[in-house]
């Protein structure tokens, strides 16, 4: 199997290169090359099967770098620590609606499912090629702890966090900040998620620096992270009864576009899907793009789902690539027009499988007392999102992305309670460690060629 970028200026690559680059040479992002079929019998079982096995048999279609031994023994490493059994838990709320539980993992967040993949395929990396790695990333929240946790203590490998400064949940932070890993380095700064990403994917596009420090991406444009996320999705439907898979709808909490790609993606090889419901807060530059085909980046405020306030999506590039009939040099051309002006108008725009709804901070708090008080479940306050507008007549498969013990001030404001977990809890005992930096790609060049690992 292949990879090619988005952009269609750089070579095909196969999946370890693709992995160990992150972003493409021209700047664009990997897909494969071609996209292929799920086995049609999987989709036919009646029951789901072992979260390992599934993801074996998945990522068998795509990674033909690493023998079967190897990677059997990469994914059963990557999911051992998680503490539910069905690793992904779907939990039914009522007749029509279920709840995908996806904060089973170390770090209490969906982002474990790729990032625990991606920890122990950079460690298998530096054992084969003896080279260290230095990873750079930013986080709006859940990334930068799920990452960090994949890869602190490991030897060859540095993790260089970027993070919006008083913009994510404490709890978050403190899982970012209180490892006493030392090659762990996490980096508050001034203004928004989309300021940090941004300096990533410039310091990610000088390719000296980046083959000089041999930097990789851990954020969602490295492919690894998509294709770790689409499993879950074929893990839900095979956990419905036969008799309820023939119209599913995934909700699904979205701010940099890739969770829901993930499932797109696996509906692409042949999921059944009747709709993708991108749940947005009010960033809700996603929500305008499906229902009026214009995609117009604004100014990010803050909110009460903190991990979506995101207004440059950066997985839109692969939905753009398809859209185009994967076409890079259309693709480029878009992506050159939202850089320059922020703005992409889409002609004889059809969403096709995808719908759209926004939540703001009241709605948020209504539906978690909705949740509560309808079916007994708490969620947290980015899950809250995708309980906006469920079609009670269709089979719903909400995306529960967090544990609510993450977000107490949210919970306590809502419902009166937090949740805890004894994870979190741990780190309120714990100092934290940050290197605060200005917002700049030359101030955080410097310290990465101060701070770079080799």
């Amino acid at each position: 199997m292949n990879y090619v970028s988005t952009r269609g200026k750089s070579p095909a690559v196969g999946f370890a290169e693709a992995f160990a680059q992150g972003l493409a040479p021209d700047g664009g992002l990997y897909v494969p090359e071609t996209l292929p079929s799920l086995p049609g019998d999987l989709l036919l079982e009646e029951g789901p099967m072992p979260y390992p096995a599934l993801a074996w048999d998945f990522f068998n279609l795509f990674d033909t770098d690493h023998d079967s031994e190897e990677l059997i023994a990469l994914i059963d490493e990557s999911y051992g620590s998680f503490s539910e059994t069905m690793t992904a838990p779907l939990v039914q709320l009522a007749e029509n609606l279920h709840v995908l539980e996806l904060f089973h993992g170390p770090t209490l967040s969906f982002k474990d499912f790729g990032l625990q993949l991606i920890g122990n395929l950079f460690e298998h990396q530096i054992r084969h090629t003896g080279e260290p790695i230095n990873v750079l990333g930013a986080t709006s929240g859940d990334t930068g702890s799920a990452a960090i946790h994949g890869l602190a203590n490991k030897k060859g490998v540095n993790v260089f966090i970027l993070y919006p400064k008083g913009r994510i949940a404490e709890l978050q932070e403190r899982q970012m900040t209180c490892t006493a890993a030392k090659n762990i380095f996490p980096i508050p700064i001034e203004g928004t998620f989309d300021d940090a990403q941004r300096i990533v994917k410039e310091l990610m596009g000088d390719l000296e620096l980046k083959n000089r420090l041999r930097l990789s991406a851990i954020n969602s444009i490295n492919l690894a992270r998509i294709l770790a996320q689409s499993v879950y999705y074929v893990h839900a439907y095979m956990q419905l009864p036969l008799d309820r898979r023939g119209d599913v709808h995934f909700a699904v909490p979205t701010g940099n576009f890739g969770n829901v790609l993930s499932g797109w993606l696996a509906h692409r090889m042949g999921l059944p899907v009747e709709r993708f419901i991108v749940a947005t807060n009010r960033n809700d530059i996603l929500h305008r793009l499906f229902t009026t085909g214009q995609y117009a980046s604004g100014e990010v405020h803050p909110s009460l789902a903190p991990s979506m306030d995101i207004q440059i999506a950066s997985n839109f590039e692969r939905f753009l690539y398809y859209f185009h009939g994967e076409d890079g040099k259309k693709t480029a051309a878009d992506m050159a027009k939202i850089a320059k002006t922020g703005k992409l108008k889409l002609p004889n725009f059809d969403p096709g499988v995808f719908a759209a709804t926004r939540c703001d901070d009241d709605q948020i708090l209504v539906n978690i007392q909705r949740a509560k008080e309808e079916y007994g479940y708490i969620v947290d306050p980015h899950t809250a999102c995708a309980l906006q507008e469920i079609d009670p007549d269709r089979t719903t498969v909400v995306l529960s992305t967090a544990s609510p013990a993450k977000f107490p001030d949210v919970m306590k404001k809502a419902i009166g309670e937090a949740p805890t977990d004894p994870m979190l809890d741990v780190l309120k005992k714990r100092k934290p460690v940050r290197y605060e930096l200005e917002a700049t790609p030359a101030a955080v060049r410097a310290f990465l060629e101060a701070n770079a690992a080799g």
